[in-house]
């Protein structure tokens, strides 16, 4: 089982070849190949590669699949004493990207 964790906008992801991740929305058109260089872990045949913070010769390759709003989340602000209520929402822009291979350019691990 070979898998990476990999960093994008500030959080963390596990990606595995032929599994698919939601991150936050990428302006590219869908069908489009990106690769994520930011990786912070390699598991591959039993070995583990950390990177001091990123392995530099490993990168994921990954295919947009469909750009989608994520689901509403609800801000409620109360003045009690007064009887002020308001509420708003928000949905922020996600991608769904599927993992198509984790790609060694070096040959750290074999």
């Amino acid at each position: 089982m070979t898998y990476a964790i990999i960093e994008n906008s500030g959080k963390q992801f596990f990606t595995q070849p032929g599994k698919f991740i939601d991150i936050n929305h990428i302006k590219a058109k869908v069908g489009d190949i990106i690769y994520f260089n930011r990786v912070l872990l390699l598991k591959s045949n039993n070995v583990v590669e950390i990177g001091y913070p990123f392995i530099n010769q490993i990168k994921v390759k990954a295919k947009i699949l469909k750009h989608f709003k994520d689901k509403k989340i609800r801000v409620y602000k109360m003045n009690a004493k007064k009887g002020t209520r308001k509420t708003k929402g928000y949905r922020s822009l996600c991608t769904r990207v599927l993992i198509e291979s984790i790609e060694n350019t070096e040959n750290i691990l074999k």
